[in-house]
C-alpha cells in the first residue's frame, strides 16, 4: 500500500504510519503533506479513496474533514470534484432509500460546513428539504401517513448531524437554523408517536427505562439535542480539529453544494383501508428500520458524568464500525476500542452490543458476527472488557424472567459459544441455587439449555470438568448416552429384531430403494402393520446413519423413498418424527439434525412438525427445555427461505417475461417494416427485402412469440 493510502486509512490511529502517537494535528499534517505531493499523479485515486474512506469510517470524519479543508486552500477544483461526488452519492442515497450512506453523507456534509469547505446555507437548504418532505409525508390531507418511518428518518438525519456542527450553525447563521429547530418541533408534534411494545427486549415494560416508553427514538434524540443546545453546544465525543487551523482555513472558498430532492411518496387516499395502511407501514419499517433500542443493563452509575448527547454519539460510532467493518473481525474491534472519545465507554459498548445481538425482531447481521466482536473485544482489553461482559450477562441473567423468549435463545446460543472460546471458564457456583427453582424456571431451563450448547461444541467430559466446582449442576447437563437402539441385542421383540436384521443387510447389500420397497409391502405391511413397518425401518436406517453426518445424508439420499412410502400423509410423518425423537431421545442436536435433513428431503412437512410440536405428549416439555423450539425454528426458517426464493424466481419470471414482450414486438416491428417495403410490378409482388433476410425475420418473430407464451405459462 503506498505511502499516501496508507496515511489516509490510519489517520487518528495510535498506528506505525504515525509513529505510534495520537496527536490529530501532526496526523493530519503528516496525511496532508503526502497528498498534496501525489495530487498532480494520483488526483482520481486520492479522491475515490478518500471517500470511501470518509464512509466506511465515518468516526474519522472529522479528521478527513479538516483534510480536506487544507486541500481546498490550494486546489479548490480537486475539492469541488469531491463535492460533486458527494452530491451525486447524497442524491443516489436518497432515492434508492439507502439509510447508512444518506446519515453519513449529510455528517461528512455537516463537518465539511466546519471546515470552511462548503457555505452553512447550502446545508440547512439540505435539512429544510428533508424537514419538508417528511412533514409532508405525515400530512393526512397531502402525505402517506404509513410512511412516517421515512419521514422520522429524515428527521433523525437532520438532528444527528448537530453535534458535528451545531455550534457554528449556530454561530454563523443563528436565524437559519432556528428555522429549521421550529420546523422540527413542529412536525414532532404533529407525527403520531411511535410505541413497538411487541418488540421491547423485556416484557415488563414498568421496569425499563421510563424515557425510552414515553419516548419514542425521534422524541428521544431531539431531547438530547435541546440539552445539548441549553450546554452551548458543548461535548466531549466529537473531536474538532478544525479549530486547530482555524486561522488559516477562514482564508478558503466556501463552495455552494446545490439542491437535493427527496424521493416522492404516492399519495394515500382518505379510504384507504387498514390492512393496506398496515401493510405500507410495515413496507416502510423494513426499509427504514429504528437502528437501536437502548438497552439499559447497568446501572446508571457505571455511566455517570455522560452527557446524554455523548450516548448517541457513542452509539453511533459502535454502530458505524459494526456495520461498515462487519466482514473484518480483528479491525472492527481494533476501531471499536479506539474511537476517538476522551473518556472511557466499556460499558456502553456492552450494551450496544447486546442492544444490536437481542433487536428485535432480528438483528442486523448473524448473532454469530457479535459472537466474534465481543471475543475480539475480549482479547482487545483483557483487562476490563470481560469484566463488563460477565457483568452483562450476570443482570440479563436476574432479569431472565422478563425478557423476550427470542432473546433468551439468542442469548444462550451467544453464551455458550463465549464459554467455549474461554475454556468453559465460569463462576457457576455464584447459580447454583437454580436447582432449588421448579425445572421450569427461566433461569433454571437457561443454565440447562447453555450446558447444552457447551455439550455440542466440546464433549460430555470437558463440560463437565468445567463444573466440578459445583458437582449438582451435573444434573442439568444432557444425557452422555447416544441414540436409543432398540435391536442391538435380541431380548425384546424378536419378530422386529429379525426384521430389522434384514433391512439392515439389505442396506449393507446395497439393495435399491425400490427392492426395499417391494420386500415391505409384500413382507412387512401385511403380516406387521404400519406402526411395526414404521418403527422398524426409522430404527434400523437412523441407526446405520447415526456414525456421523454424512452417513446420515447418505442414507436418506439412498432410501428417502422408503420412508415417503410409509408416510405418505400428515398423520404418518407425525409418527414418523415422534419414532426420530424416540432413538435420539438423548440428544437434542441429532434431533433437531435428523427432523431438519428429512424436511429438506420433503420427507416431512412444515405442517407436520408444527402440528407435531404441538402434540398433547409435548405439552408437558414446553417450559423446561428448547427442544421442540429449536426442531420448531429450524422448521419456520427452512419455510421461509423457501418462500423467499420462490418469490425471487416469480420476480425473475416477470422480469422475463417483460424481456420477451419487448423483444416479440420489436421482431414483429421489424418484420412488418420489411414486409412493408414488397412492391407490386405488373399486378405481381415481388420482395423488396432479401429474402433469406425476410425467412430470418420471420423466425425470429416467431421464435420470440413462442418463448413468451412459454414464459407466461411457467
Amino acid at each position: 500500500m503506498s505511502s499516501w493510502r496508507s496515511l489516509i486509512l490510519r489517520i487518528g490511529e495510535k498506528s506505525p504510519e504515525y509513529g505510534g502517537v495520537i496527536d490529530f494535528k501532526d496526523h493530519i499534517d503528516a496525511c496532508f503533506g503526502a497528498v498534496r505531493r501525489e495530487l498532480d499523479h494520483s488526483e482520481d485515486e486520492i479522491l475515490t479513496f478518500l471517500l470511501q474512506c470518509s464512509e466506511q469510517l465515518p468516526h474519522k470524519i472529522p479528521l478527513y474533514g479538516t483534510l480536506i479543508g487544507l486541500l481546498n486552500l490550494e486546489n479548490e477544483e480537486f475539492v469541488k470534484k469531491i463535492l460533486e461526488s458527494t452530491h451525486k452519492s447524497l442524491q443516489d442515497a436518497l432515492d434508492s432509500g439507502d439509510c447508512n450512506k444518506i446519515r453519513v453523507s449529510m455528517r461528512f456534509l455537516t463537518v465539511l460546513m466546519c471546515s470552511k469547505v462548503i457555505q452553512p446555507s447550502s446545508l440547512v437548504v439540505i435539512f429544510e428539504t428533508l424537514l419538508s418532505s417528511a412533514a409532508t409525508i405525515v400530512d393526512d390531507e397531502k402525505g402517506n401517513p404509513s410512511w412516517q418511518a421515512r419521514a422520522d428518518f429524515y428527521i433523525t438525519c437532520i438532528l444527528s448531524c448537530l453535534p458535528w456542527g451545531g455550534y457554528e450553525l449556530v454561530e454563523q447563521i443563528p436565524e437559519e437554523i432556528e428555522r429549521v429547530m421550529v420546523g422540527i418541533e413542529a412536525y414532532l408534534s404533529i407525527k403520531r408517536h411511535v410505541s413497538d411494545v411487541g418488540l421491547f427486549v423485556f416484557e415488563d415494560i414498568n421496569k425499563m427505562n421510563k424515557l425510552n416508553v414515553e419516548q419514542d427514538f425521534v422524541e428521544d434524540l431531539w431531547s438530547r439535542i435541546q440539552d445539548l443546545s441549553k450546554n452551548s453546544w458543548k461535548l466531549e465525543s466529537v473531536p474538532r480539529p478544525h479549530l486547530l487551523y482555524e486561522a488559516q482555513l477562514v482564508a478558503g472558498k466556501s463552495h455552494d453544494f446545490g439542491s437535493i430532492i427527496c424521493q416522492e411518496q404516492s399519495n394515500t387516499p382518505v379510504e384507504l383501508s387498514r390492512i393496506n395502511f398496515g401493510r405500507q407501514k410495515h413496507e416502510a419499517e423494513l426499509k427504514y428500520p429504528q437502528r437501536i433500542r437502548r438497552l439499559n443493563i447497568f446501572p446508571a452509575t457505571k455511566i455517570e458524568g455522560l452527557q446524554p448527547i455523548d450516548r448517541f454519539v457513542v452509539e453511533e460510532y459502535l454502530l458505524d464500525v459494526l456495520f461498515y467493518l462487519n466482514g473484518c473481525r480483528k479491525e472492527c474491534a481494533s476501531c471499536m476500542v479506539g474511537l476517538p472519545v476522551p473518556f472511557r465507554y466499556e460499558y456502553l459498548m456492552a450494551e450496544t452490543i447486546f442492544s444490536q445481538l437481542l433487536l428485535l425482531p432480528q438483528p442486523p447481521f448473524k448473532p454469530i458476527c457479535y459472537t466474534l466482536v465481543i471475543i475480539d473485544l475480549c482479547k482487545s482489553l483483557p483487562g476490563a472488557f470481560p469484566a463488563v461482559v460477565a457483568g452483562a450477562v450476570r443482570a440479563l441473567f436476574d432479569r431472565l424472567s422478563e425478557l423476550d423468549m427470542e432473546c433468551r435463545t439468542r442469548l444462550i446460543l451467544w453464551f455458550s459459544h463465549h464459554l467455549s472460546n474461554f475454556q468453559f471458564i465460569w463462576p457457576w457456583d455464584e447459580w447454583a441455587y437454580i436447582l432449588e427453582l421448579p425445572k421450569w424456571a427461566p433461569q433454571r431451563v437457561f443454565v440447562q439449555e447453555v450446558l447444552d450448547r457447551e455439550v455440542r461444541l466440546s464433549y460430555w467430559d470437558k463440560v463437565k470438568q468445567s463444573i466440578e466446582s459445583t458437582p449438582a449442576l451435573e444434573e442439568l447437563l444432557p444425557p452422555k448416552g447416544g441414540p436409543d437402539f432398540r435391536y442391538s441385542l435380541d431380548d425384546g421383540d424378536k419378530t422386529e429384531y429379525t426384521l430389522s436384521k434384514e433391512l439392515n443387510s439389505m442396506v449393507k447389500g446395497r439393495k435399491t430403494a425400490r427392492d426395499v420397497i417391494i420386500w415391505l409391502e409384500e413382507t412387512m405391511i401385511p403380516i406387521n402393520g404400519l406402526d411395526v413397518t414404521l418403527r422398524v425401518v426409522v430404527q434400523t436406517l437412523l441407526d446405520i446413519g447415526s456414525k456421523s453426518f454424512t452417513h446420515l445424508v447418505t442414507v436418506l439420499e439412498r432410501y428417502g423413498q422408503v420412508i415417503a412410502k410409509i408416510c405418505p400423509n400428515e398423520e404418518m410423518q407425525i409418527m414418523l418424527i415422534s419414532k426420530v425423537a424416540s432413538f435420539w431421545k438423548n440428544s437434542a442436536q441429532s434431533t433437531a439434525i435428523t427432523v431438519d435433513r428429512m424436511m429438506g428431503y420433503r420427507l416431512i412437512s412444515n405442517l407436520a412438525i408444527v402440528k407435531w410440536v404441538f402434540t398433547p405428549s409435548n405439552i408437558d416439555f414446553f417450559h423446561t427445555t428448547d427442544r421442540l423450539w429449536e426442531i420448531l425454528r429450524n422448521a419456520l426458517n427452512k419455510t421461509y427461505n423457501r418462500i423467499s426464493d420462490l418469490r425471487k424466481e416469480i420476480s425473475h419470471l416477470k422480469k422475463s417475461v417483460v424481456k420477451a414482450e419487448q423483444l416479440a414486438a420489436m421482431a414483429k416491428a421489424e418484420l412488418e417494416g420489411a414486409e412493408s417495403k414488397l412492391m407490386l410490378v405488373d399486378g405481381e409482388p415481388v420482395v423488396g427485402e432479401n429474402p433469406a433476410r425476410m425467412k430470418r425475420l420471420r423466425s425470429t418473430a416467431e421464435r420470440q412469440k413462442r418463448l413468451r407464451c412459454l414464459l407466461v405459462s411457467l
